[in-house]
């Protein structure tokens, strides 16, 4: 029994290598090869028809008129409904690094796709949204003139509407907190010092009635003296990070404008930026962004220790996957000095409106273990996470 079932499994993985090979050949063939070769039946086969779709809409402007199909036209051969933003994001999606920069190439170069990069008419009727921002900024090396003026514009207006979402959210987290040294002339029954309202009103006590007259209430203040913390905010700007680098440029700028915080944004690749000059304009700290490249995670984390000042009144907040390019044992050391030093070190392996990461589990096990809080978060549990740190 055991044999045959051995034998099953073998002949189960050969059945599977052969729709593999038949799924790459019809996707090689292209739709005109549909009525001899269909994508078999499986759970890749929805990617293959994906890809087929997106790779139609570039490459079907090959076929000249003879085959009736326009060479100019904007879509593929069957009226597709893809968009040039959307076509981008699922070229991502689909493929790997090196094939999309050889099919923007193409489509740039070879096709003259260059609506979104040189039409102001094109960007003006975009309709701005959080999947128009990432492929501006995923594209924004190949802009000039007007439409990179329009891009910044576009940049703005949906930095400053997720701003608006979250600013109430931070503000609340960091504002609610109570100063019961001082008193307050807003009146709220939440904020009422019941203790010093008895104390102050003894005097008015009345032997008859055996009751304190109150003739002067007294609230509890809202906090106006800060001993600030400083906040480190050090980004990764690899792809796979694009969610969480708006976030976080969006997020340090609210955080610029709280008088608790002292803040300073740094971002990385195989070099590290300091933005902290830029940190309350989102729209320069987005647009300073290079996405892709390589990962030297050590090398961002032994930057920001060098701006730890005050130790027990800072947090490095590092938002990355972990997946490190520069060495992980370097990485461990450089984590363990800043915990060691008294400074809370945060790793969010996602800081988006989903947290929902993708990251090295391994590294993440052993960072929790030296004392770091490892974990994603979305932007308002992060404020309210630090509200509660430093109150």
């Amino acid at each position: 029994m055991r044999r045959q079932g051995a034998d099953l499994s073998g002949k189960e993985e050969e059945m599977a290598d052969e729709q593999e090979i038949l799924n790459r050949w019809r996707l090689v063939l292209g739709k005109y090869a549909s009525g001899q070769i269909s994508f078999s039946s499986g759970e890749g086969s929805l990617n293959y028809m994906d890809m087929e779709n997106v790779l139609d809409y570039l490459y079907s402007r090959e076929y000249g008129e003879e085959q009736e199909i326009r060479k100019d036209r904007a879509g593929g051969g069957d009226g597709s409904q893809l968009t040039v933003p959307y076509w981008l994001h699922e070229i991502k999606r689909l493929f790997p690094k090196r094939t999309v920069e050889v099919l923007e190439r193409h489509a740039l170069e070879k096709y003259g796709m260059t609506e979104l990069l040189t039409d102001p008419e094109v960007l003006k009727k975009l309709e701005p949204n959080r999947e128009l921002l990432k492929t501006i900024l995923e594209l924004k090396h190949m802009m000039k003139g007007e439409v990179l003026s329009l891009a910044r514009e576009i940049v703005r207006k949906v930095a400053e509407e997720i701003a608006r979402k979250l600013e109430q959210e931070v503000r609340i987290s960091f504002f609610g907190q109570i100063n019961r040294n001082a008193s307050s002339p807003v009146k709220s029954a939440r904020n009422l010092d019941i203790k010093k309202t008895i104390r102050m009103n003894l005097k008015n006590y009345d032997r008859e009635s055996r009751q304190i007259v109150l003739k002067n209430v007294y609230f509890n203040s809202r906090m106006k003296k800060y001993n600030q913390w400083r906040v480190v905010i050090c980004v990764d700007e690899s792809g796979s990070m694009l969610d969480s680098v708006i976030h976080s440029a969006i997020m340090a700028g609210i955080f610029a404008k709280l008088p608790m915080l002292d803040t300073k944004l740094v971002i990385f690749d195989t070099n590290v930026v300091d933005l902290s000059g830029y940190v309350e304009d989102p729209v320069e700290t987005l647009m300073s962004v290079q996405l892709g490249g390589g990962t030297n995670i050590a090398g961002a984390l032994g930057y920001c220790e060098g701006l730890i000042d005050f130790p027990f009144r800072t947090m490095v907040v590092l938002v990355t996957d972990l997946y490190e390019g520069g060495g992980y044992q370097r990485l461990y050391s450089t984590a363990k000095g800043i915990i060691e030093s008294g400074a809370k070190l945060v790793v969010l392996t996602a800081l988006d409106m989903e947290a929902n990461p993708n990251y090295d589990r391994n590294a993440a096990r052993i960072l929790s273990d030296m004392g770091a809080f490892v974990g994603a978060m979305t932007p308002e549990e992060l404020a309210g996470w630090i509200g509660k740190m430093i109150a």
